[in-house]
């Protein structure tokens, strides 16, 4: 297995993700969805955006977008890739895809899931990420059972999310699969909103980075 990769989701305020750049992450993620209580906004963060390194990717979040709209704040905020959370097509994938964007589609798991509906979206996207089902668009706070993905057999790498906090580094570093490539958190390490506990985050991916688990 490669190198975890480590996204921070959720991200706003200028001096908080300062903080969080200074834990190394490989990517940041911006949420461009109003509903949510982590919505970035439109209009490019200019004080924000000067803060990141070329070396941390910027990835926009997204939920049943327009792809102009979509491709339009891609261009405005010199995104590095796209995460798709809502219901999008095989084909809204491919078409993001071809525009030579690096796409993330988000699914929700539970019981219930179909790993046979990830088939047609193998083409179109770069990684999955799996997260937990809930009620509405976008995170739980909560953890789905990370067995179930022994029933994933695609060949698209995938990134674990939902609920990830502090206390799971034991259960991640139990965790195998062979195309699981990072971890998403995002709830699990705020004081509030868009807002990160940089001691927790940067005590993490540390963790994460020095761990044996291969």
């Amino acid at each position: 297995m490669n190198e975890l990769k480590i996204k921070v989701c959720g991200m706003r305020d200028p001096e908080n993700v300062s903080g969080v750049v200074a834990a190394w992450p490989d990517y940041l993620g911006f949420i461009f969805y109003p509903k949510s209580k982590r919505f970035v906004g439109f209009e490019p963060l200019l004080e924000t955006l000067a803060v990141i390194p070329d070396s941390v990717k910027k990835v926009g979040v997204f939920v049943d977008e327009t792809p102009e709209k979509v491709l339009e704040i891609y261009r405005n905020w010199n995104l590095d890739g796209i995460q798709l959370h809502g219901h999008e097509t095989p084909e809204y994938c491919t078409k993001i895809q071809h525009s030579g964007i690096t796409v993330f589609k988000a699914f929700s798991i539970d019981e219930s899931f179909d790993f046979a509906t990830l088939e047609a979206y193998s083409e179109g996207c770069n990684y999955f990420l799996f997260d937990t089902k809930g009620q509405l668009p976008g995170g739980t706070g909560q953890k789905f059972n990370w067995q179930l993905l022994k029933n994933y057999k695609g060949l698209v790498p995938f990134f674990l999310s939902g609920g990830i906090g502090p206390d799971d580094l034991e259960a991640i570093r139990n965790f195998e699969h062979p195309r699981w490539r990072g971890l998403d958190i995002n709830s699990g390490f705020e004081i509030e909103p868009a807002l990160k506990d940089i001691k927790k985050v940067k005590s993490f991916i540390s963790a994460i980075r020095n761990s044996n688990h291969k």
